[in-house]
């Protein structure tokens, strides 16, 4: 089999093979209706195009450290996702489905580190591919398949999606825009609130302390609009926590010093 990508793999994926030919030729890709994986992932990385579709849904925050991501967070606390039950039912029909998740068992990678070129790889760990009966075929003889093709430009608008997405967080980062999160919410029936921290948000207070022609040039890159997506989302950290709450997923007190952000 062809050499594997070596760069530590993401979240959702367990293993990554490049596709070939050789090794796939019998393959074919076959479509769940149920992602029992995503019960316990809380936050999924979120391409600046999809702001405006996950605010609806999902606080969106930034991942902490020194090259923060955006993040779409369907639960406050590792291992919790109020959007998926255990089999992978999604428990609601029109929330948005971030592209990170649609992408899924596929994606680009480097296959040689001293190469910038990148192969269509997939993750056989789960199911969704193999050499099955049924099924989309990866390859129809020996030339990719309609579906790979398709699949490889999905893959394609991904990667240009995140170079965006690098470079609305390099600009806010320039700005020194992005501060340490803390949200503090208050049960009734508890002693103390609950803290959820380990995130990063966009400071109001800098945004207005922001020169015009800086402004101006955000509102015309459209960024501007990003930054207020995010900002009215935060809102939904409530909502998250009652609904973790009502799922009886809120972890017990003093222990109130919670990640929501992996």
């Amino acid at each position: 089999m062809a050499s594997r990508p070596t760069n530590a793999l993401p979240v959702l994926y367990n293993e990554l093979i490049p596709i070939s030919r050789h090794d796939h030729k019998n393959w074919h890709f076959r479509l769940q209706d149920k992602l029992p994986f995503m019960s316990e992932i809380h936050a999924i990385p979120l391409a600046v195009e999809e702001f405006g579709m996950a605010q609806r849904n999902f606080p969106i925050v930034f991942s902490s450290g020194p090259n923060p991501v955006p993040l779409a967070l369907m639960g406050l606390n590792d291992g919790v996702n109020v959007f998926f039950d255990e089999e992978g039912n999604c428990r609601e029909s029109h929330i948005y489905l971030p592209a990170y998740i649609r992408r899924y068992p596929f994606m680009l990678a480097k296959i040689d580190p001293k190469s910038e070129d990148m192969s269509l790889c997939v993750d056989p760990s789960r199911g969704m591919v193999g050499e099955f009966e049924d099924g989309e075929p990866l390859f129809e003889g020996d030339e990719p398949s309609e579906f790979t093709k398709n699949i490889l430009g999905f893959c394609e608008q991904f990667a240009i999606s995140a170079q965006r997405t690098n470079d609305f967080v390099a600009e806010l980062m320039e700005h020194k825009l992005l501060i340490d999160g803390e949200v503090a919410i208050q049960p009734n029936d508890a002693s103390k609130p609950y803290v959820y921290r380990s995130f990063q948000i966009v400071s109001e207070e800098r945004l207005k302390e922001l020169r015009g022609d800086v402004l101006r040039k955000m509102v015309k890159s459209g960024l501007l609009p990003l930054v207020y997506a995010h900002l009215m989302s935060l809102s939904l950290v409530q909502d998250i926590f009652q609904r973790q709450a009502i799922l009886g997923r809120i972890p017990p007190l003093p222990e109130n010093e919670q990640n929501p952000s992996a």
